[in-house]
């Protein structure tokens, strides 16, 4: 059949414009068949751009188009079994139906197949096939059907996981500059009687709770999300999301948050827990590590470069934190240019076409790419407001010492860039692996400049993240900072 300039293999199949006992397609624009017209695959219609009323050509004769339909009977295009005359090896292709009487002169002559539908007394019952005749069991074809959406499925999984990551990243910097900024707090409750596992149990109990309800609130807004993200395909017809998620999709969601609240909390928590009274009440840092070689090395440094290792080395988990956060985000970014450079040919039989796996794939890599790049900037306004609130007395009297406003403020997008820069370069290599690990077969690569512009945007982006808040606390009154303290 040509259609739209395209000649792909095409199963045209006879059918009355009565409705039959078994296998009724339903129109789903247009109407149904006639003597001079053509009802199209819905499916494939999509692939090929054609509509109600355009023109396609079988075997030389025009027919005009009525209409697009949907059927159970077959699978979706493009597995319509269309085979060669008296073979049973079926190759790529699309469905079409036409007028019974119009069937002998679109075959040119080649002889005729025909086609039983059956129903099965018991569903489970399955049947071979012999040298000449196919059976094709509803399983068959909705396995057919489910392999549409297989690619999409692995990106989202594999997306999923790394999304947990970025979660982890996120809520931990949330929790621990939260903690930071309460320790007071709890050197407080630690003065006036409580224990640490009171303590412990307090901050764990509270972070349980947001997880509880963030949970709820992002089954919720899955569920009505769903319909516009994904659907089922031109060639099905129904919608995704229309019933309430299942039970265990629910416990797992919630299982997954809770999860992810205690391992970012647990740790965190259990530090301030354990923390001495004295200590907690003086609200001091960990003490960076004195070396007489690194004091030697640091002297060479530029200010901003050396107040920002100062800032790291004043909280080193949350220098890590970063680390994590740009290697998950880099890690996502590479793998998804990487599918995105992949050649895949799909033919039928005389034109390449458009493969509905690669186009489902490559929506699911969109919103893959969205959370990925929404996340990421979240953790990254977390982690640097964090470094901000928590450096602004000892930057406050780096000034007193003579660094400038600008080198107070670079200093903290140094203390972000340099932990990101090791997860960026680990995240080059930690795309491709994943890749590799995921895919079958061979592996096209994305250009080298395609990769060098992910690291450096993502360099830039912390950096700028980092400098915008920075200069605005570098414009406060070093008397005012060193007066401030915390609540």
């Amino acid at each position: 059949m040509t259609a739209a300039g395209k000649k792909v293999h095409t199963v045209v199949e006879g059918r009355d414009g009565a409705p039959a006992l078994l296998d009724r397609p339903a129109v789903t624009s247009g109407t149904w068949t006639r003597p001079g017209g053509v009802v199209v695959e819905r499916a494939f219609a999509d692939a090929l751009g054609v509509r109600t009323g355009d023109t396609v050509s079988i075997e030389g004769h025009d027919l005009k188009v009525l209409g697009t339909a949907v059927t159970a009977a077959r699978a979706a295009y493009p597995y319509a079994q269309w085979h060669y005359p008296g073979s049973v090896l079926v190759e790529r292709g699309g469905l079409v139906w036409v007028d019974p009487a119009d069937i002998a002169a679109l075959s040119g002559g080649r002889p005729l197949s025909y086609t039983l539908n059956l129903r099965l007394a018991d569903r489970n019952a399955s049947a071979g096939h012999g040298s000449r005749d196919v059976y094709s069991s509803w399983q068959e074809i909705a396995e057919a059907n489910a392999g549409l959406y297989r690619a999409a499925q692995t990106v989202l999984v594999i997306g999923g996981w790394l999304l947990t990551g970025l979660a982890l990243a996120g809520v931990a910097g949330i929790v621990a500059g939260r903690v930071v900024a309460r320790r007071r707090r709890v050197g407080l409750l630690k003065a006036v009687g409580a224990g640490p596992a009171m303590v412990a149990a307090v901050h764990v109990a509270e972070y349980l709770a947001i997880g509880l309800a963030a949970a709820g609130i992002g089954l919720a807004a899955g569920w009505f999300a769903a319909p516009v993200l994904i659907s089922p395909g031109a060639g099905l017809i129904g919608s995704v999301g229309g019933s309430p998620p299942a039970l265990r999709t629910v416990v797992a969601a919630v299982a997954l948050a809770l999860a992810i609240a205690v391992i970012a909390t647990v740790g965190p928590v259990l530090r301030a827990a354990t923390t001495s009274t004295v200590h907690a009440l003086a609200d001091s840092p960990s003490p960076p590590r004195r070396r007489g070689g690194r004091i030697r090395l640091s002297r060479r440094l530029p200010t901003a470069v050396l107040l920002g290792l100062r800032i790291n080395a004043r909280r080193p988990r949350r220098a890590r934190l970063v680390t994590l956060n740009a290697f998950v985000t880099v890690t996502a970014l590479v793998g998804i240019l990487t599918v995105r450079a992949q050649r895949e040919s799909f033919d039928l039989g005389y034109t390449e076409m458009a493969n509905p796996r690669v186009e489902r794939g490559q929506q699911a890599l969109l919103v893959l790419t969205v959370a990925v790049c929404a996340l990421a900037l979240v953790n990254t306004v977390v982690h640097t407001w964090s470094a901000v609130l928590d450096a602004r007395r000892p930057l406050a009297v780096a000034r007193t010492l003579g660094a400038t406003p600008g080198q107070a403020a670079a200093s903290v997008a140094v203390a972000q860039l340099l932990p990101a820069l090791l997860g960026v370069a680990a995240g080059l290599p930690g795309g491709v692996v994943l890749v590799v690990l995921a895919g079958t077969g061979r592996i096209d690569f994305p250009p080298a400049s395609w990769l060098l512009a992910t690291m450096l945007a993502a360099l830039l982006v912390i950096g700028a993240m980092a400098a915008v808040p920075a200069l605005a606390a570098a414009r406060r009154p070093v008397a005012d900072a060193l007066r401030s303290t915390p609540a």
